[in-house]
């Protein structure tokens, strides 16, 4: 005798809206829009003809309507599980509804930002793997509401649209897969150097100067005579110290970054699946389940790589908590570790001795765009902006790397999957099963077409984005070949998958 349906209690079956403190954090969100916009109202009417209480009452007119729209879409937002469906209803204006059928649900993710953690909610993200930003999200339920909403929706899933009563069926217990320290973590940091924040604290500081007015113009006038005392004093020290600390700034920023992004990081596994957490801040966890898996990714950096680090990364179908649909299973790992993580995956081991390297035009195509191509752009800027021309001392650079390009690219058709391998710097090898190719085309490129090679894109479902496993410059015989070598294994593994289930 089965578990009854909790999809067809009444619960369940009439719609539920999410949780009321919702509206409260959709407020807050908007509200640092808000308060930074104040002083650039005030710098623009320099505080004439508005008194401090009239833009104080103006505020608070303004924090309410915030307050009111936000119960309004609160209000608007309705969801529900119906037998093999989720029914998703908002729109304040144009009223939407979105019916999203069970077997088509990939993954069901659970986000934590700061405000949410605060306040035990999170948000619930439905992906179906068609590719769109708002498939299914639910901001922001209670906890206990979102762990509730994957379980049904996966059990719905698993038992063909009758949902098993909560407590009827027990979860499998988890194995830790990987797990991240803090040392590594900082030590993982090192290595993703980043000047971004540099750059984001020089735009605050112009933002505040055209904002704030009041007496900055003062506090700029010090800044200039201070400039033209150390340039008067510039010498190698100088530079050497500020290098340094522009060196140092960058290094705690990629530490910071990687420590807000991935504290706490944890892999598991349980049946057929894959469950990881991270996040100080914005706490994530993400479970992806095996048969979304489409091919496997490990990437090797320029200095951590030959340390022996690697990352593995899989596409999936649904988009996860990344743009591209990539899954991080392991950010900062030994081969080692990586090795029992890639079998459970379900991905065939690398096989190397397969691969070979594509045509030697690939040289020639680099030099043009990575060499040729920015040093004429340079010279063209120089006539309108000198200081563009110290740009071409990093061309030698560039040069290495096109150099280099042919003997890190290298492509191959193994026992059961094609493995491509690619980068210079950044090294990365693909590893894609023959039964999850959805697609192989060519294409050729102006410059391709002078020197008589083309581009062989290998596609997945769910792949998206850059950094994709498609085999640039080879010759075109070779493309046929390898193209119709493909296609061929592809069909059979098909055929053999097909007469096996039979």
């Amino acid at each position: 005798m089965n578990a009854p349906d909790v999809s067809t209690a009444g619960e369940d079956r009439a719609p539920r809206r999410l949780d009321p403190r919702t509206i409260l954090i959709r407020s807050l969100q908007g509200s640092p829009s808000l308060v930074l916009g104040l002083p650039v109202f005030v710098a623009w009417s320099r505080g004439e003809g508005f008194p401090l209480g009239l833009l104080l009452a103006g505020t608070g007119l303004l924090l309410t309507v915030t307050l009111f729209v936000s119960w309004l879409r609160w209000r608007a937002f309705t969801y529900r599980i119906l037998p093999g469906q989720l029914v998703i209803a908002h729109g304040l204006i144009k009223r939407t509804r979105r019916s999203i059928p069970a077997e088509r649900i990939q993954d069901v993710s659970i986000k934590q930002g700061l405000l949410a953690r605060l306040f035990g909610l999170a948000e619930v993200r439905i992906e179906t793997g068609g590719g769109e930003a708002d498939e299914g999200q639910l901001d922001s339920v209670s906890l206990s509401e979102a762990h509730r909403l994957r379980q049904v929706l996966r059990s719905i899933r698993t038992h063909g649209g009758v949902a098993r009563a909560e407590g009827g069926e027990e979860e499998a217990a988890e194995t830790l897969l990987f797990r991240m320290e803090l040392p590594r973590l900082v030590y993982s940091g090192v290595f993703r150097f980043s000047m971004v924040w540099i750059a984001a604290i020089f735009g605050l500081l112009q933002y505040a100067d055209q904002a704030l007015g009041y007496g900055w113009d003062r506090w700029l006038e010090m800044l200039g005579l201070a400039e033209q005392a150390l340039q008067s004093r510039l010498d190698i020290t100088v530079v050497m110290g500020l290098s340094g600390f522009a060196l140092a700034f960058g290094l705690l920023a990629g530490i910071v970054r990687t420590v807000l992004r991935n504290f706490g990081f944890e892999l598991t596994h349980a049946e057929a699946r894959f469950r990881y957490r991270r996040g100080l801040f914005t706490r994530t966890e993400v479970v992806v389940a095996k048969r979304q898996i489409q091919l496997g990714l490990v990437e090797r950096g320029a200095v951590s790589g030959r340390m022996g680090w690697r990352a593995f990364k899989v596409q999936t179908l649904g988009g996860g908590d990344h743009v591209s649909g990539r899954q991080e299973l392991a950010p900062f790992a030994r081969p080692d570790e990586l090795a029992p993580i890639i079998a459970l995956a379900g991905l065939p081991p690398s096989e190397p001795s397969r691969l070979r390297s594509v045509s030697p035009w690939h040289i020639v195509s680099g030099v043009i765009g990575f060499v040729a191509t920015p040093a004429v752009t340079l010279l063209a800027a120089t006539a309108f902006f000198p200081l563009a021309g110290l740009l071409l001392a990093t061309l030698p650079v560039f040069l290495a790397v096109a150099l280099l390009r042919r003997r890190c690219h290298r492509y191959g058709l193994a026992s059961t999957s094609v493995q491509v391998r690619r980068g210079v710097l950044t090294r990365r090898d693909w590893t894609i099963p023959y039964g999850n190719v959805q697609a192989v085309s060519v294409t050729r490129g102006p410059v391709q077409r002078l020197l008589g090679v083309c581009t062989v894109r290998i596609d997945t479902a769910g792949g998206r984005g850059l950094n994709r496993p498609h085999v640039h410059d080879i010759d075109e015989a070779d493309a046929a070949a390898f193209v119709g070598d493909l296609i061929q294994r592809v069909e059979s593994f098909r055929r053999g998958t097909s007469l096996s289930a039979t």
